[in-house]
């Protein structure tokens, strides 16, 4: 009688376990992404996520939550050798201050000061750390505070409001002056965007699909590249044609259509946001459905070697990648411009032709008066006289 060989189940890894629970995210977190993440995070951390998205979070409220979460628990774990505690202790948001927040001068005479040299290593190796010296300000405070929802959704109360923090960054703010980047070192302007459509101006689908993408994109109030990757056929809405000229009823008449714009950085999907596409940009993207046949889901589309449409849509980071490629075939550098750049691009051209900043906020869906304003001031200074007093 020949016995049977008993079986014992292989441990599952956790890894794996937490990377099949992030496929729920897929729309949100990269591939590669994802699989970083399941490495870095617990499966707590990955539950909270999933209950954020099931909750209705916005789409790059939650991309930034997850890239927040990883990286905290790495700094932590590299930091104290232990997990990410919850609630953290005031110590450790003060550690985290003063591990990202310090002075370069101080730092050149004493190496202890700021982040130690293994923590930095450690996350350079992980790829979760690449610029040089302190970080941004608003990194640091956008991290803060993302951990303080996260410490929230848990129902536990952390020492976010401490007095202790708001002292320390307040220091260290002051220690690490910084020049404030743009997210586009420059913007795309009106002349700008001439010379990437005069790229796209040929018969390819490629051609067409970029022709329309940076004309809704930049007409549009100056999207966001998410803005852009999420839109769908279902978005747009057909108007009656308009006046080139609203003063005169005997100008021709153009084409027009509202994009539903729904959840933005700046708006909810009830604040029914819109934005309105008049003429040209009209016809570039009816061009663009009709010739790739796209009658309902994304509407731009990754398209591959062969001219093949994918039915999945384009990610914003490909968007950006179209933009930057369109720069270098216009012969401009690209790491000067992103994606970002067609929309302080709209606000700045705006400015430039008298558009008045209301109405233009309207279209670009901007909150912050300041924020806007400051494009329109920067466009005042250059073209005013106060500048030209020694020339």
């Amino acid at each position: 009688m020949t016995s049977k060989a008993v079986v014992h189940p292989s441990p599952v890894d956790p890894v794996l376990l937490r990377a099949e629970e992030l496929d729920a995210l897929d729309a949100i977190l990269p591939f590669a992404r994802r699989d970083q993440l399941a490495a870095l995070l617990t499966d707590d951390d990955v539950a909270t996520l999933k209950h954020l998205a099931k909750e209705g979070m916005g789409e790059n409220t939650l991309r930034a939550l997850a890239s927040d979460l990883g990286y905290l628990e790495a700094w932590c774990e590299l930091a104290t050798g232990t997990p990410l505690p919850w609630p953290a202790p005031e110590s450790l948001l003060l550690k985290f201050v003063a591990h990202h927040l310090w002075d370069p001068v101080k730092r050149a005479e004493d190496r202890h000061h700021g982040m130690p040299d293994d923590v930095d290593t450690g996350l350079r190796m992980q790829g979760l750390l690449r610029a040089q010296g302190p970080h941004a300000p608003d990194t640091v405070r956008r991290r803060l505070t993302s951990w303080s929802i996260l410490t929230r959704w848990r129902g536990l109360l952390g020492a976010f409001s401490a007095p202790s923090l708001k002292t320390a960054l307040r220091l260290a703010v002051r220690a690490t002056p910084r020049q404030r980047r743009r997210k586009s070192r420059q913007a795309v302007t009106g002349d700008v965007l001439a010379k990437l459509l005069a790229t796209c101006a040929g018969d390819r689908l490629v051609d067409i699909r970029d022709r329309a993408l940076l004309l809704a994109a930049f007409a549009s109030g100056g999207r966001r590249r998410s803005e852009v990757a999420n839109l769908r056929i279902e978005d747009l809405v057909d108007e009656e044609p308009v006046y080139a000229d609203p003063r005169n009823s005997a100008s021709p008449l153009l084409p027009c259509i509202t994009i539903n714009l729904g959840r933005t950085k700046t708006t909810t999907a009830e604040d029914q946001a819109h934005a309105v596409l008049i003429g040209r940009p009209v016809i570039a993207l009816k061009q663009w459905l009709a010739d790739a046949r796209i009658d309902t889901g994304p509407v731009f589309r990754r398209i591959d070697q062969w001219g093949n449409i994918d039915r999945r849509a384009l990610t914003p980071q490909s968007v950006n990648l179209i933009l930057k490629a369109r720069c270098k075939q216009a012969s401009l550098d690209p790491e000067m411009f992103s994606a970002h750049g067609l929309r302080s691009g709209y606000l700045t051209e705006a400015a430039n032709r008298g558009v008045p900043l209301q109405e233009a906020m309207q279209q670009s869906q901007h909150r912050s008066v300041t924020q806007a304003a400051s494009y329109y001031n920067n466009a005042e200074r250059k073209n005013g006289r106060a500048a030209r007093l020694v020339t």
